[in-house]
């Protein structure tokens, strides 16, 4: 069982940074602490704008700081605004442009929680007198051991640590994730037991800074100006079945959306960025038996074994796929070989490694490996 944090500092009234993004979840994680005794201070990040027309199913918008602000306001926490729009569009929106540009799927949520939740908002926090930052992920930190342990949470299908592998390891005393051991049903039902304005309000399900969900268009609006680059549509044979305006509307394991007919089902199989080709072909084509991780992060280990089996999770929906793993003299890189072969493994997208419940790190996935 996950210790409390005022299990371990009992003698101690900290404070509480709470990262508050104007949802049910961590209007909670808020008033737990609050009930707590936590000396709790609210912090939410502006980090983009938009239309207000557009920002009605995404999160962080003015409407969502308008309702952080009115739950710190219930709690008689102090509330802050923190605006990080220009590290935002570095960090993320920049990040997630040049990825597609080069025919890879980017992970944004991912990139948000590396650079500006865990990195610069951490260190806010520390700026504001907190020993601790909380967020409404679930996710669990095990305190029960030698040194604290990144665990999945309790409800399996709002599980969060896929996009936290990135998380300092050094930080993990530091960060509290009240919702741990709770349930999406039980979050909400808390938040209505609470009178929270935030407890029916619904889940942001689109890309934040994306307005309408049109991924596509976003990016090739940015890319206007240095211009995209049309390539062939190919089999694998080399058979040529159509041309594309760029590589940026396609990812690995895509169906719908290429432009082409054929007598049977196709699937992107590969995106070649030097010549602009897109080699597509029938979905056991999709297979492979393994994928090399750069810039790999470790969490349970200051360095990991040289080789050690464990799940791979691959995309977020998905769950681990038993592996072997090997890292060598380089511990930010990892070859990983599946135990069974795996179908669309994906450029740009995380490979997060796991131990039942616990998370031992992640990388990014560089290439697949036939």
């Amino acid at each position: 069982m996950a210790a409390e944090p005022n299990e371990f500092e009992k003698d101690v009234k900290d404070r509480v940074v709470v990262a508050m993004s104007g949802g049910v979840d961590s209007s909670v994680a808020a008033a737990m602490l609050a009930e707590q005794g936590y000396d709790t201070v609210g912090i939410s990040m502006r980090l983009y704008a938009t239309p207000q027309e557009d920002y009605s199913k995404s999160c962080c918008s003015p409407d969502d700081l308008f309702d952080a602000r009115m739950v710190a306001d219930r709690l008689g926490m102090p509330f802050y605004v923190a605006n990080y729009q220009e590290e935002f569009r570095k960090r993320v929106i920049d990040y997630f442009v040049d990825e597609y540009r080069v025919g890879r799927t980017p992970n944004p949520c991912v990139a948000c929680n590396n650079h500006l939740k865990f990195d610069i908002l951490l260190d806010r926090s520390l700026a504001l007198g907190s020993k601790y930052l909380a967020t409404g992920h679930f996710a669990i930190i095990d305190h029960s051991g030698d040194y604290p342990v990144l665990r999945k949470g309790k409800d399996d299908s709002k599980d969060q640590t896929y996009f936290l592998f990135g998380l300092p390891r050094e930080a993990l005393p530091r960060i509290i994730f009240p919702l741990g051991e709770m349930t999406k049903a039980e979050v909400r039902e808390r938040a209505r037991g609470m009178n929270l304005e935030t407890a029916e309000k619904a889940e942001s399900q689109e890309i934040c800074f994306v307005a309408g969900g049109d991924y596509k268009n976003f990016v090739a609006e940015r890319l206007e100006q240095e211009g995209t680059v049309p390539g062939k549509i190919v089999m694998e044979d080399g058979k040529v079945l159509g041309q594309h305006d760029g590589i940026h509307s396609f990812t690995i394991g895509q169906r719908k959306g290429l432009g082409i007919s054929h007598n049977e089902p196709l699937y992107v199989k590969s995106i070649r960025p030097s010549d602009g080709t897109v080699v597509v072909g029938p979905k056991t084509s999709l297979a492979v038996r393994g994928l090399v991780a750069e810039r790999c992060n470790w969490l349970s280990w200051e360095r990991p074994p040289g080789v050690f089996e464990c799940g791979v999770k691959i995309r977020y929906r998905s769950q681990p796929v038993e592996a072997l793993v090997t890292v060598g003299a380089d511990p930010s890189m990892a070859m990983v070989e599946f135990k069974e072969p795996v179908r669309a493994v994906t450029p740009g997208q995380a490979a997060v490694f796991y131990r039942g419940d616990e998370v031992l790190g992640g990388g990014w996935i560089e290439e697949s490996r036939s």
